[in-house]
């Protein structure tokens, strides 16, 4: 395969079965049959293209022949071809539990005839920013990503969704606009949007310009990713969306935020020693959504609160400015999209059964769904750092960086992520008994001899949704050694700047 076809099927191939879908929407079974063709071969593709890129190394394409910095540059390296095979898989296990949640509940708001070009579209949002080589096509596929997730939000629209999507828009809005504007002015002081070419061009700014820039470029995609104390509109955005939808939500939209500060961070502002602002902002964004998590009455909030917690332990990573740091934070990043994806799924299968996500109306779920229970305890250990789950396997990656790097500041750092893992059992572990263990308070809606052939097998697709999801983060455990070489050879790339300056810009860019 060429790889002008692995590097375009991720992006072209979404975006063409989504018109196609939007065509078919009077038939929503060719729909759903056409929308797992098309994850099905962006996942093949994705395969193909992450044992290519670790074979061979950087894929780059110049989209229609032009070189930077007037065409579009797609570029696939380890991360990147990591992390679209991870949010690729995420994304077919939701659309096997949104299909079978609609087919299920046979409610047209669930899975609507919008909601799979939508979901197409988003999906090749999440593909352009994993594998774009400069600024602006960047902010595009944030925007793609913006106009899919709103719709997405605000399916079957109730007032808590509206008011849930306002205030995602709103926000997101507020940070496309600083990040177009710092992309003009990027642009204004070094005639180019090219990573590549800012590689090099950012280092010869002023320090304090440089500085500036770096800082700016933080806080606008921190706004994206939740970082403490941006995180305001994510524990009252997700949890109002239809279970599908926020499960993707919570595992990939933050973490492609995440992913592009650490790819702009490490390609256009590299650092020798660990930074110090980012290691505070990291520390706080741990305790600050974990201390959240132990309070909330919903089980969603717990999750959302959780969710943005643990956005500080791949900050960790990144603050430490070495290659150890950056394997951990690659090895957290993967966990936590495949963990994030199976608790939602899983909260989803919970709010089934007891037509509310609130813990006190949640008991007994143990007893009455022995699979449901199971299904959230796994990735509940995992995200708490219980040995050999994945969890486990992140957050040591960044404890052994943490203490190989010796310095003061980062044991501050790595003793608070210990604090926040015990915290973060607690939250899980409250949840349990709240919502799994006791009494139940009340008949499960779909319980009974009632229930018919079809809502039983609409259920047990969502399950196995919920249970894939599972098994991928299960998988990342039994694949420790292999996933952890993989991720310290992708943090080798991220620090080679200029051996991605040669890949996309010819092998005389490098010196």
């Amino acid at each position: 395969m060429s790889t002008t076809t692995l590097l375009s099927v991720p992006v072209v191939l979404p975006l063409i079965g989504a018109a196609l879908s939007l065509v078919l929407s009077p038939r929503p079974a060719v729909q759903r049959v056409l929308g797992l063709a098309v994850l099905t071969a962006v996942l093949l593709d994705a395969v193909w293209l992450l044992l290519r890129v670790d074979a061979a190394d950087r894929l780059v394409l110049h989209a229609g022949g032009h070189a930077p910095p007037l065409g579009i540059t797609l570029v696939a390296d380890r991360f990147s071809a990591l992390a679209l095979l991870v949010a690729v898989v995420v994304c077919l296990a939701v659309m096997l539990y949104a299909i079978g949640q609609g087919s299920a509940e046979k409610r047209i708001e669930n899975v609507p005839s919008v909601f799979h070009p939508t979901y197409l579209v988003l999906l090749a949002g999440i593909a352009l920013v994993l594998l774009t080589g400069d600024l602006f096509t960047l902010f595009v596929g944030f925007e793609v990503m913006l106009m899919a997730s709103y719709v997405l939000t605000t399916l079957g629209p109730t007032v808590e969704r509206v008011r849930a999507g306002m205030i995602y828009v709103s926000t997101s809005l507020t940070a496309t606009i600083l990040l177009l504007t710092t992309i003009g002015l990027v642009y204004a002081l070094t005639g180019t949007v090219n990573l590549a070419q800012l590689a090099d061009a950012v280092q010869q700014l002023p320090a304090g310009l440089r500085e500036f820039l770096g800082l700016i470029l933080l806080t606008v995609l921190g706004i994206k990713a939740a970082m403490v104390p941006l995180h305001w509109w994510l524990p009252d955005s997700y949890p109002a969306a239809p279970a599908p939808v926020t499960a993707v939500f919570a595992a990939l939209l933050t973490k492609v935020a995440v992913y592009a500060i650490v790819r702009t961070q490490t390609l256009l502002f590299p650092r020798d020693e660990p930074w110090v602002l980012l290691l505070v902002l990291a520390a706080v964004t741990m305790l600050v959504g974990v201390l959240g998590a132990l309070v909330q009455d919903d089980l969603n909030r717990v999750l959302s609160f959780t969710l943005v917690s643990h956005i500080g332990f791949m900050l960790f990573g990144l603050a430490m400015s070495s290659v150890a740091g950056l394997t951990g934070t690659i090895l957290y990043f993967v966990h936590h999209i495949t963990v994030q994806s199976a608790l939602f799924l899983v909260a989803g299968l919970a709010e089934r059964r007891r037509a509310s996500t609130a813990l006190s109306e949640l008991g007994g779920l143990a007893r009455s769904a022995p699979v449901v229970a199971v299904l959230f305890l796994v990735p509940a250990l995992s995200i708490g750092g219980i040995p050999p789950l994945a969890g486990f396997i992140g957050k040591l990656g960044l404890l052994q960086a943490a203490v190989g790097g010796a310095s003061a500041g980062v044991l501050v750092v790595a003793a608070v992520a210990l604090v926040t893992s015990l915290l973060t059992l607690a939250a899980m572990g409250r949840v349990w008994l709240m919502a799994f263990w006791g009494e139940s308070p009340r008949e499960e809606p779909d319980g009974g001899s009632g229930t018919t052939t079809a809502t039983r097998r609409a259920s047990g697709l969502m399950t196995t949704a919920a249970a894939l999801a599972v098994t991928a983060g299960v998988a990342l455990a039994a694949a420790a050694g292999p996933l952890s070489a993989y991720a310290g050879r992708a943090a080798d790339d991220l620090v080679d700047r200029e051996g991605y300056r040669a890949a996309v810009l010819g092998e005389g860019a490098a010196p």
